[in-house]
């Protein structure tokens, strides 16, 4: 028996009743002729939906995973709180008079012994690679003899976070910013305040258009740390009577001396 007129329509048109097509993919079809992307508007009502559900998805868990841990701050203090968050992260800490490092497995699993370390400053920690942002500084601002932070490949690192790293001005000898990719001139401006550091590797920084003029900045700006990373300037210049010059490399330039 044929079916009805009304069950026809609703199978041919079933956007003109507003019904939706599940987005389970249990019994979903073969992808069209037409391409993926006629697939996936055949196959999904509202893509711009879909978009915009994901990057409320992925900026909920970049929130969740730099939330500010001050139930463990008040039980253990800011050392082992801050030991708490790096390891959540899958990150790496140090902690002072100790040689080796606090990290999780493969499973993500660690050991609790640093729970016992609530009195003894954290000295190096190791958040390479993890979604570290500004928010997620705030476990960290109150070590106050953090000498090593390694932030390389964090892609949320970015100027604003630069800005907040004038807390460890006092302690803070070695940090990396190698491979981030939001980091400018203008965050690295931010670092002068780190009158005691000794290393800075600022490889790879792909938002920083002249690295070799940066390079000079930088070395002028903290003449007793080590530049690693951005290459010498070594392009030419022109001279006052217009001839073109070879540019001085940045060894033989003295400290705090202006290039012509």
């Amino acid at each position: 028996m044929a079916a009805p007129r009304a069950l026809q329509e609703c199978r041919a048109f079933p956007h003109l009743l507003g019904a939706r097509r599940p987005y389970s993919s249990a019994t979903c079809p073969d992808p069209p002729k037409g391409g993926i992307l006629r697939y996936l508007c055949n196959r999904f009502y509202d893509i711009e939906y879909l978009v915009g559900w994901s990057a409320k998805l992925r900026y909920r868990n970049l929130r969740r995973k730099n939330v500010y841990y001050g139930y463990t701050k008040e039980i253990y203090g800011d050392n082992v709180a801050a030991a708490y968050f790096v390891l959540s992260n899958r990150g790496r800490v140090r902690f002072q008079g100790e040689e080796t490092w606090f990290s999780v497995d493969w499973r993500g699993k660690c050991s609790s012994d640093f729970l016992q370390l609530r009195d003894v400053p954290v000295v190096a920690i190791d958040l390479s690679g993890s979604v570290l942002n500004y928010n997620g500084l705030d476990n960290l601002v109150k070590l106050t003899a953090l000498r090593s932070l390694d932030l390389s490949r964090c892609p949320h690192v970015d100027d604003w976070t630069l800005s907040r790293l004038h807390v460890f001005k006092d302690s803070l000898e070695e940090l990396s910013l190698a491979g981030c990719p939001q980091v400018t001139e203008r965050g690295l401006a931010c670092l002068h305040q780190l009158e005691h550091l000794r290393r800075l590797d600022l490889s790879h920084l792909p938002s920083v258009p002249t690295p070799g003029l940066i390079r000079i900045l930088v070395e002028e700006m903290l003449p007793q740390c080590e530049v690693v990373g951005l290459a010498p300037y070594s392009g030419a210049q022109t001279s006052r009577d217009g001839r073109e010059e070879p540019g001085v490399p940045s060894g033989a330039r003295k400290a705090g001396e202006i290039p012509a």
